[in-house]
């Protein structure tokens, strides 16, 4: 091991330019992060390296920091213009990374042979198992259900006020009634979250003129210019929201849950902070209940992210949909 090298229970072996690092049975934060230093600080310091491998023979399990620590490790190999190889990688993790699209990204293969690979470099392996469970509400029957009841009365109400806010929006400021963002879901994945737009149809090409007012991996201005009059309206009230109930019906987002981050967001991340990616995102929780106009640090976002995961159960769920409601309905609360 390199002068220098963190200590780990990351084992490494070199030979001429190529290096191996074996994964431990899991890769979860606080590996996850250790990892990460082992890593970069091997590829800082090999000057003469040209293909790094990741033994997966023993892992069993990875999470969202997982994910996130491997993602870092990929631009960090990308810059230094060294071959990233994922070695020995089983129909659990493989599944993980099929769904989050790293799989199109990373080179995969096996000791046993040289694996006809795809086109993009990965491996035609399994991805038939469930991906792991991150955190008990991911793989709850009753909370999933509850979210399809939700969903399906959601859209019964969003069904009734279509017309009349479509209407609005047409005759404030014409174009698309629907506004679809690309966020990223549970581990990262991506999908289009749907909402009313509230903003002007060239909002997104505007928001480097709009400043800031947040800190850290998030965006938010109290006084976006980009918003229209009824968006204001529909913002105040959360009806801007009620199209989520289709993306929580699809099972992309959850009634409760954590904030979904767009992908610009998420490429800022330090390891430690995927964690929050660990439950499925939701149309409401903490940071709803707790004044999210007023939530201008990403220390605090994550604080609030975390405290839903460690305080989670069906009855917790249950109490934040009242409070969100009571909320809306409270002009004074001074959380939307």
């Amino acid at each position: 091991m390199p002068s220098g090298m963190p200590e780990s229970e990351f084992p490494i072996s070199t030979l001429n330019d190529c290096s191996t690092i074996t994964i431990p049975e899991r890769l979860s934060v606080l590996e996850a992060v250790k990892f990460k230093a082992v890593a970069c600080t091997l590829i800082e310091q090999e000057n003469n390296l040209e293909q790094l491998i990741l033994d997966f023979s023993q892992t069993q399990f990875i999470d969202s920091s997982g994910i996130g620590s491997l993602v870092h490790l990929f631009k960090a190999t990308q810059e230094k213009e060294v071959q990233l190889v994922l070695l020995e990688v089983n129909s659990v993790i493989m599944s993980v990374l099929s769904m989050t699209g790293l799989d199109q990204i990373f080179l995969i293969t096996s000791k046993e042979d040289s694996l006809n690979t795809s086109p993009n470099g990965s491996s035609r392996l399994s991805s038939v198992e469930v991906p792991p469970k991150t955190h008990p509400s991911i793989r709850s029957w009753l909370k999933r259900s509850v979210d399809i009841v939700g969903a399906s009365i959601g859209l019964v109400i969003t069904g009734i006020v279509l017309i009349p806010i479509a209407i609005a929006i047409q005759i404030d400021d014409p174009g698309p009634i629907f506004f679809r963002q690309t966020r990223c879901g549970w581990m990262g994945r991506r999908f289009k979250m749907l909402k009313f737009r509230s903003m002007c149809t060239n909002a997104e090409a505007l928001k480097d003129q709009v400043k800031n007012e947040a800190s850290g991996a998030f965006f938010k201005n109290s006084n976006d210019p980009r918003i229209t009059k009824v968006g204001r309206f529909l913002r105040r009230t959360s009806l801007d929201e009620l199209p989520q109930f289709w993306n929580v019906l699809k099972g992309e987002m959850s009634l409760v849950g954590t904030r979904p981050p767009t992908p610009d967001e998420v490429e800022n991340y330090e390891v430690p902070e995927w964690q929050r990616l660990d439950v499925k995102p939701g149309m409401t929780g903490e940071w709803q209940v707790n004044g999210r106009s007023t939530v201008k640090s990403f220390e605090d976002v994550i604080k609030l992210d975390l405290r839903y995961q460690e305080n989670w159960s069906h009855w917790y769920d249950i109490q934040l949909i009242l409070k969100t409601v009571f909320i809306i309905f409270n002009k004074n609360s001074g959380a939307l």
